[in-house]
Parts: C-alpha cells; structure tokens; sequence
C-alpha cells in the first residue's frame, strides 16, 4: 500500500508512540568503561587529547570505580602506565604490576560488582612501542605469544574477570586459552579483538597510555583498513581457537564490518569505540558546533544498530547518565 493509504509519520507523531516502536535499545549492560591506571598515589593526570579523561593512580581508580557503578556501569577495561619498560614487555607479566595491583584493589573493594575486562598487549611495556618481541626490525609472532601467555595468566592471578589480548599476532587466542586452562583459569572467559584494524583514530590513546612506537607503525600485524573478509577470517580463526567474545576496533568507520561480523557469527560482538572518535566529538562540542549529548548517543546507537552486543566507550559514564534520566 503507497501513500496516502501508508503514512509511516503515523509512528511518529508522539513520544509514546516512538518509544513503543523504537528498534535498538541501548542499556548501560552494554557499556565497558576503559580506564588507564599508573604508579604512585593520589595521581590524576589529565589526558589533554581527552577531555575527562586521567590516568589515574590506583587509589584515584577505585574511587572512579565507584562512581561508575553508581551510575550503573558495572564493567572496565583496564590499560597500564608502568614505573619501567623492557625490551619484550616482560614488566606486564609481574605479580606486582602496575594492572594487576589494581585488580587486586578492584577485587577488595568491590569484591565482584565489577567486571573487570583485562587489556592484554605489549605496547605500554615496551622500550619501542610496539605490540612484542622485535627481531630484525619487526615484531616476532611467536615470541610474542609466549610473552602475551605470561601476562594473561598473571592477570588472571590476579583475579581478572575477561582477559582481552589486543596485539593482532596469529595464534594468542590459542596460546592464551591453552595456558589459562592448564593452569586451571578454564572459566575466564577470553575477549578477543579479532580485527583490529591499523587506524589512524588511535592517536588519543597513545598519549594516555603512552605506547606510541618508536619507529615505523603497526600495519605488519594490525589490520588494512580496506579488507573486510579479511576480518571474517580473523574472528573465524579467533572463535575455533577459544574466542567467547570478538571485537571490531575502531567502531564508526568500521560499522559495515561489526554488522557483517554479527550477522556471520553466532558468538557475542563487542565494538570499540576508539579515543580519535570520542575526541573528534570533544574538539566539535568545545567549539560550539554540535550537540554533545545528542551526538554522543547517537553515535552509541548506531554503533548497537549495526550488531554490536557490547560498547567500549569513554563516553560510559555519560551515557549511563542519560539513560538514567530517562
């Protein structure tokens, strides 16, 4: 039936009407708030690139911790900012690390109202900024594996609910999943960034967690932006070797890849919505030139539009604060 018969503004003409026919929900369950956590005490650096955003000792983090489930964000991710870096990244695999002290305070604190998502990457434990082990001027894959093995357990020594390696090299799921189990970690589910593309959006973040390499980039191991089959190989290989959850990174200019992902895989789909977009918005809005709220949940929605079952976001805590008004 054509117009006038069919009139869609029909299911729009009030709130109610709208709310009842809305298609994509979006609840603070979904939201992951990433934090960066770093040595000393009552430390709250600003991060200048992003607006609201610190690292933050482990004392600062905790109380931060509160707040956000105050606000009914019950899940983190946590990056560290060590005291020293090696040359393999060997400092991120300490019993007394910089993450895994603050799990532990996370753990006494909260004891298991938080999820506690656990980054597992070499980046910010590395004299040279780059994901693992360099051998003749590039990252070794399998070098590397034994080194992100380490550190996954120890996280989960610590008492991390998910661990979430980032590094792109072939095989950690596997690696990983097989050192967890042997070591009786067998329920620690693993969060896999499955096709985490080589963005130019990551800048933001390397000043928070200071891991920008020191020569050359990362696209020997992180993903061409132009190649999106490429990415259903990467979460296909990801899932037969023990992935519980696979992620799409960054989340905006990667949309078409997270439906694809979603509608090919029956496994739960997280997105990343990445520093160099939540500060894209934040340099908009300071200028005057957008809504930032409004932007910010629609960006929220339409990255859950497109299939995302979960939202890595700085903007968590916002939106929860909206969705709580509400």
């Amino acid at each position: 039936m054509a117009f006038p018969q069919t009139r869609l503004r029909r299911l729009r003409t009030n709130p109610l009407i709208r709310d009842m026919v809305t298609e994509t929900i979006l609840s603070v369950n979904d939201l992951i708030m990433p934090l960066f956590v770093c040595p000393g005490e009552k430390v709250k650096n600003p991060i200048n690139s992003m607006p609201g955003n610190y690292q933050m000792s482990v004392d600062f983090l905790v109380e931060e911790c509160g707040n956000l489930l105050e606000n009914g964000i019950r899940a983190v991710l946590l990056f560290g900012i060590p005291e020293h870096k090696d040359e393999h990244g060997l400092v991120a695999c300490e019993h007394n690390g910089i993450v895994q002290k603050a799990i532990r305070a996370i753990r006494q604190k909260y004891q298991n109202r938080l999820l506690v998502v656990a980054d597992v990457c070499n980046c910010e434990y590395t004299t040279h900024g780059h994901c693992g082990t360099i051998v003749d001027g590039d990252v070794h894959n399998d070098l590397t594996l034994e080194t992100l093995a380490k550190q996954s357990l120890s996280l989960a020594q610590a008492g991390a609910d998910i661990i979430a390696p980032s590094d792109m090299m072939d095989g950690r799921v596997q690696k990983i999943r097989k050192t967890l189990d042997d070591n009786g970690f067998y329920n620690i589910p693993i969060m896999s960034y499955a096709a985490k593309y080589a963005s130019g959006f990551y800048g933001p973040f390397r000043e928070a967690a200071e891991s920008a390499p020191k020569f050359g980039d990362r696209r020997s191991y992180q993903m061409n932006p132009a190649n999106s089959d490429e990415a259903m190989r990467e979460i296909e290989l990801d899932i037969e070797e023990g992935a519980d959850m696979v992620m799409v990174k960054p989340a905006l200019s990667y949309l078409d890849v997270i439906y694809r992902a979603k509608t090919t895989f029956n496994i739960p789909i997280v997105a990343y919505n990445v520093s160099g977009e939540f500060s894209m918005v934040k340099a908009a809005a300071a200028n005057g030139w957008i809504d930032e709220e409004r932007i910010m949940m629609e960006i929220a929605t339409s990255i859950k539009r497109a299939g995302a079952d979960i939202i890595i976001t700085y903007y968590a805590k916002d939106i929860a604060k909206v969705l709580n008004r509400k």
